[in-house]
């Protein structure tokens, strides 16, 4: 497995709303990262799941399409583009760090 498998899968499940099939490519002690704060605002796969079923799943029309991607060893930088996130297109970079087949960090810009 590339390490832009797990990923290409999460932004798909991502799109159909599928939060089994999301949070299935991610760690179980996946963390997710905001900067500047080096601190994680989520950590652990319940947290993780609880946060995108409340906050992301629950709106019908979010979706993100991916703008471009680049692969270097096991970090998959993607900048996408997302909408339902209120009345604007959102475009932002997600920082993925995968380790055996999961996504264990991410970093959202």
């Amino acid at each position: 497995m590339t390490p832009d498998e797990p990923v290409q899968k999460q932004l798909e499940a991502y799109n159909a709303h599928d939060l089994e099939g999301f949070v299935a490519q991610y760690s179980d002690d996946v963390e997710v990262f905001r900067p500047p704060s080096p601190k994680p605002v989520l950590s652990g796969k319940i947290e993780f799941s609880s946060h995108y079923e409340r906050n992301r799943f629950n709106i019908p029309n979010l979706q993100a399409s991916l703008v471009s991607r680049t692969v270097s060893g096991n970090i998959v930088i993607d900048l996408e583009s997302i909408v339902g996130l209120g009345t604007e297109v959102l475009t932002g970079f997600a920082v993925y760090e995968v380790e055996r087949g999961l996504i264990r960090r991410v970093w959202f810009f």
